[in-house]
């Protein structure tokens, strides 16, 4: 063999192995790609799952919170204790699920209040928040349900 012919398969070898290399380095990218879309899939998975159970919870809290209202002003002490405590374990649970109940004290904000009305007040603001209909609830950052709320106009 000539030493031309030895550089030509020398060359080749090594732009074959350039190849093999920029196919490694590609496929070793697009594992890591994959990996993080897997974990962040998941991620939203739970996130989700949690959303719909917080759901399901908030009407429950809705109701706690309309008996003891009716509890104490019929003086069932008993009755309203108990409810009470429910009350405040379903609370807890959701605190510590990351539930959060929306701010609703100054201006209407639409990304976590819903309108339900807007009346003329005389010493309010437009646009602040006069009375709480429903509370609204987060789940980290997303909005599980805005509170629904009465506007000064």
């Amino acid at each position: 063999m000539s030493d031309d012919q030895v550089q030509q398969e020398e060359a080749q070898q090594d732009e074959s192995a350039a190849e093999v290399d920029d196919r490694l380095l590609r496929l070793a990218a697009d594992f890591d790609n994959y990996k993080k879309r897997a974990l962040r899939e998941r991620r939203e998975y739970v996130a989700l799952a949690n959303e719909r159970l917080v759901k399901e919870l908030l009407p429950i809290l809705d109701d706690l919170e309309r008996a003891l209202q009716a509890a104490s002003e019929h003086e069932e002490a008993k009755l309203e204790e108990g409810v009470r405590l429910v009350y405040r374990s379903l609370e807890q649970l959701l605190q510590r699920e990351g539930v959060k109940e929306i701010d609703t004290s100054g201006q209407f904000d639409p990304h976590v209040h819903e309108a339900l009305l807007a009346q003329p007040v005389e010493d309010a603001e437009s646009g602040a928040v006069v009375d709480v209909v429903q509370k609204g609830y987060t789940l980290g950052d997303r909005v599980v349900r805005p509170a629904r709320v009465i506007v000064a106009e």
